[in-house]
C-alpha cells in the first residue's frame, strides 16, 4: 500500500509576540522544506500578485517569510508570474511589475527580486513536455520559471468563477504559462478582434507569429482563423485592450489542463508548496476588486505533493460554516437556490473542481489520499 501524502497545517492563532510569518517558517520547516538543496540555486516562488483594484492576494510579508526560509538554506529566491491572457493591469511585463509595486511587493518588502516569468510581452516561454498528457503533450511555460532549479508554489486559496477554487494548482498550472500557454489551457480557439476598440495601429499585425491579421477598407484589424496558430501575441502587442481570446474549453477540461500543465512545471525538480486559506473571495485574484469572503479563514497548510495539498484545502472548505453576508450566503439564503452542498457549487453553480484533482492524480501529479499533521 502506498504512503499518504504528508499536508501539514496550522491556524491563524498565534501567540503575543510571534508573527505568523514566523509561524508560516516554522510550518515550512515542519513540512521539510530543509531537504531540499538550494545551496548556490536559483528557486522560483510563485505566487499571484493580484490585480490592480484587488486587495484579497497575499500580503508581501509571506512572500518575505519564504524568501527568508530560502537564503537561509544558500538559495536565490525570486518572485515570479507569468502575463495574463486578458486585457488588464498585468498584460505586460511594465505594467506588470507596476501593479505588483502598487501592491506592495518590491525588494524591501520581500527580501528579493520579481522577474515576470515570460517577459515583456509573454512571449518568452518553452515547450516542456507533458508527462503522461491526455490533453495536452507539451506545455508552452514562462521561461525564467523553467530556469529556476527549484520551484515553490505560494498560494493564496479562494474560490474561483471557473474551477471552483483556486488552489496551487491553477497557481502553477495556468499561473506558469506563457500566452500561449494560457490559450493553449482556455480553448483551442484564436483570439478576435473587437472592433469598436480598434485604432489600427499595425501593432498587432507586427507581433503575429503566423501572418494572420490583415485590415479592412476603414483599417480595422481582421485575424484569419485559418491561419492563426492562438499563440495570443497579438493581445499582449494592442494597446488598447481590442484583443482577447474566446474561453470556449468546458470548465472540466481546463480544470485536466491545468492538472497537466503543473506536472509539466514541477517535473524532474525539486517543488515545495504553501497554500494560506484566508481571505477567501468567490472569484480569482485576477478581478480588480474581491468581493467579502465566503467562508471564515481557516489557516496554513504546506506539502511537497501538489494534489494533496489541494484536496486538504478543499476539504477544509468544505467543512466551513458559511458567512451570510457573502456571495455563497446569498445564494444559500435564496429559497428558490438550488443547493449543491458544497460551498464551491453553492458560489458559483457553473464551476467544475473535483475533475482536477482528479486527473492529477490519474497522471501521476500527487494524491488525493493524505495525512493531515496538524501543528500548534
Amino acid at each position: 500500500m502506498n504512503e499518504k501524502s504528508k499536508v501539514y497545517f496550522t491556524d491563524f492563532r498565534t501567540q503575543v509576540g510571534v508573527p505568523l510569518t514566523a509561524k508560516l517558517q516554522k510550518l515550512m520547516r515542519k513540512a521539510g522544506i530543509g531537504k531540499i538543496n538550494m545551496n548556490g540555486k536559483f528557486v522560483a516562488v510563485k505566487m499571484h500578485f493580484g490585480e490592480l483594484g484587488n486587495l484579497g492576494f497575499l500580503r508581501p510579508n509571506y512572500a518575505k517569510a519564504v524568501a527568508d526560509v530560502v537564503k537561509e538554506q544558500g538559495g536565490k529566491p525570486f518572485l515570479t508570474d507569468c502575463n495574463t491572457l486578458y486585457p488588464g493591469s498585468r498584460k505586460n511585463a511594465l505594467d506588470h511589475l507596476y501593479c505588483a509595486e502598487v501592491n506592495g511587493f518590491n525588494f524591501v518588502t520581500t527580501g528579493c527580486q520579481t522577474i515576470i516569468g515570460d517577459g515583456l510581452k509573454g512571449t518568452d516561454d518553452v515547450t516542456v513536455p507533458v508527462p503522461n498528457g491526455e490533453y495536452c503533450k507539451e506545455a508552452y511555460i514562462g521561461r525564467a520559471v523553467m530556469d529556476a532549479d527549484v520551484l515553490i508554489s505560494l498560494t493564496h486559496f479562494k474560490g474561483h468563477e471557473a474551477t471552483g477554487f483556486g488552489g496551487a494548482l491553477k497557481n502553477i498550472g495556468m499561473g506558469c504559462g506563457s500566452r500561449a500557454g494560457k490559450m493553449h489551457q482556455h480553448c483551442d480557439g484564436k483570439p478576435h478582434v473587437d472592433q469598436d476598440l480598434c485604432r489600427g495601429c499595425h501593432r498587432c499585425a507586427k507581433e503575429c507569429g503566423s501572418d494572420a491579421i490583415y485590415y479592412d477598407e476603414d483599417n480595422k484589424a481582421h485575424i484569419n482563423q485559418d491561419i492563426c496558430k492562438g499563440c495570443g501575441r497579438c493581445i499582449g502587442a494592442c494597446a488598447f485592450d481590442a484583443i482577447s481570446n474566446n474561453n470556449e474549453n468546458a470548465n472540466e477540461i481546463l480544470g485536466c489542463k491545468i492538472a497537466e500543465y503543473t506536472a509539466a512545471v514541477c517535473a524532474e525538480r525539486p517543488c515545495f508548496h504553501v497554500s494560506l486559506v484566508q481571505d477567501i473571495s468567490p472569484n480569482c485574484d485576477c478581478h480588480g476588486e474581491n468581493d467579502a469572503p465566503i467562508l471564515p479563514n481557516i489557516g496554513m497548510f504546506a506539502s511537497f505533493d501538489p494534489v494533496a495539498l489541494d484536496q486538504a484545502c478543499a476539504d477544509a472548505c468544505l467543512k466551513a460554516s458559511p458567512i451570510k453576508n457573502s456571495q455563497l450566503g446569498d445564494h444559500l439564503a435564496d429559497p428558490d437556490f438550488h443547493q449543491h452542498h458544497d460551498n464551491f457549487l453553492d458560489s458559483n453553480p457553473a464551476v467544475r473542481w473535483k475533475e482536477t484533482l482528479e486527473h492529477g492524480e490519474k497522471i501521476g501529479l500527487g494524491s488525493r489520499d493524505y495525512e493531515l499533521i496538524t501543528m500548534a
